[in-house]
């Protein structure tokens, strides 16, 4: 289904263009037009997407909307193709939204190079909703290549005392792993007699032998994104380094885009080597759930805690995803979603704590809830969200997975389920130490509550948690026909 206004080029190219803009006004004597830039760039971006929810049709099944194509580099066939279904369209939107969250999240908090600071997330900010939107794989390759030299960028300078470390691993790893990508990308483009189309290597005939290698090319550069358990090292590190709105993103949004890759590009290019392949997917799945889970438990970094927990959630997403049910795909789709919220307001709730002790060890706080009533109030809803408490939006993704491990085989149900004792044991018990009995000190002692910008996004937060959890209809009305086209292909093509 093809649109006339270019909406997905908008939200592409305009925080691009304004983010080029920031850094034309960066200035540390004033950085007041940057900031006011910035701000004006994230709004106008997320109000630009809005049109790709209000005018999505429903009926179109899991037809491509809004489509944009060009040609680009005729020589080879590489084309301008933009596109959204049910699957990439809401990430878009996350991602838009995100990013006017973390502007208005380092108003006051980033005072050095405050214009190359906020001119980074919104230059990455439009490279992920191209990624999300591109239809031809060079084309997204360039997008998924191009975001990792902001966020490397934002972790390097900006992040903590071992910032350069955690910086080159991350770029490292994902490089590493996008190049087997480039590798299938390449087979796929000889075997369709030349064509970068990603849908059309949906419908491709490979033999069993090719869909196991190009699955296993792009599961390395997937598997790394999401992280799934064992190339997940990155992520922890990473996260303890970057700044919080560089946390915020690389949680909220650039984790998805693994996920979203397997959705795009692995099931639906290489159907039968997907199902052949499901029980090793969903034994990493299961230990990144449980493993990483026990792991989080004995951290004492809040950051670091909250970075495991990622991992452990994106585990429910990649199971849900090779449960081949509507239940566990949708469910996938809605975590990460959920996840995208929830983790974004952890991550802001522990910057607020470090903007003003400069420590993320728990063992730094308690007794917040004395001092900062109002925050606390957030903190513990956030949490009780990342625990999966029924009426958040943390419960519906998981709650969908769980029904359809069931489906499967009882035991995925039951290790799946873990997560929910697991992940209230180490989210309550941080809050405890953190927010609950007496003051510990006289750093908690002189905390603050909130002030109106801080309130302004956790309260943004929160509607969106509790909405999506009260009433996900929405989300899944926009999900479903997507989901059960991609069932369709994927089943009809299993041997």
């Amino acid at each position: 289904m093809s649109q006339g206004f270019p909406i997905l080029s908008l939200v592409t190219w305009l925080p691009i263009a304004f983010g080029v803009a920031v850094l034309a006004l960066a200035s540390d004597r004033n950085p007041a037009p940057a900031r006011w830039t910035a701000l004006a760039g994230s709004i106008l971006g997320f109000a630009a997407g809005i049109p790709l929810w209000t005018g999505f049709s429903l009926a179109a099944g899991g037809a491509m909307q809004f489509e944009e194509l060009r040609p680009w580099i005729p020589l080879f066939n590489v084309n301008y193709h933009l596109g959204v279904d049910g699957i990439s369209m809401p990430l878009i939107l996350l991602n838009s939204f995100m990013t006017v969250l973390v502007v208005i999240a380092h108003w006051e908090v980033v005072t050095e190079k405050v214009g190359q600071y906020l001119a980074a997330f919104l230059i990455m900010s439009g490279l992920i909703n191209g990624t999300f939107a591109a239809l031809d794989a060079i084309l997204f390759y360039v997008f998924f290549e191009a975001m990792l030299i902001p966020m490397f960028l934002i972790i390097g300078v900006w992040g903590g005392p071992n910032r350069v470390y955690a910086a080159v691993k991350f770029f490292l790893y994902t490089l590493l792993g996008s190049l087997l990508m480039l590798a299938a990308f390449i087979y796929l483009y000889h075997q369709t007699n030349g064509s970068f189309e990603i849908l059309d290597y949906h419908k491709l005939p490979l033999t069993m032998t090719a869909q196991v290698l190009v699955f296993l090319a792009m599961f390395m550069s997937f598997a790394v994104k999401v992280p799934m358990w064992p190339v997940h090292t990155w992520l922890p590190d990473a996260h303890v380094e970057a700044p919080t709105g560089g946390s915020v993103i690389l949680a909220a949004i650039t984790l998805k885009i693994g996920a979203y890759g397997f959705l795009r590009f692995n099931m639906p290019i290489a159907p039968d080597a997907s199902h052949a392949l499901a029980g090793f997917m969903i034994t990493l799945s299961l230990v990144a759930v449980v493993y990483i889970g026990l792991v989080a438990l004995v951290q004492s970094d809040m950051k670091k805690l909250i970075a495991y927990s990622s991992i452990s959630h994106m585990g429910f997403v990649t199971l849900g995803f090779f449960l081949f049910n509507a239940e566990g795909v949708l469910g996938g789709l809605i975590q990460m979603v959920s996840h995208g919220f929830i983790s974004a307001a952890m991550f802001l709730c522990v910057g607020v704590l470090y903007d003003r002790v400069h420590s993320r060890q728990i063992s730094a706080y308690g007794g917040v809830a004395n001092t900062m009533p109002v925050f606390a109030a957030f903190f513990v809803l956030f949490a009780m969200a990342n625990s999966g408490l029924p009426a958040t939006s943390g419960f519906v993704g998981e709650f969908f997975v769980i029904m359809g491990a069931v489906k499967v085989n009882f035991w995925y149900a039951f290790l799946a389920a873990t997560t929910l004792i697991f992940g209230a044991a180490y989210t309550l018990w941080m809050v405890k130490r953190v927010v609950y009995g007496e003051v510990a000190n006289p750093d908690v002692a002189a905390l603050k509550d909130v002030s109106g910008r801080e309130l302004a996004f956790l309260a943004l937060l929160a509607a969106c948690v509790l909405a999506m959890g009260i009433y996900p209809k929405p989300f899944a009305d926009v999900m479903n026909p997507t989901i059960l086209e991609l069932l369709r292909h994927v089943t009809a093509s299993k041997l």
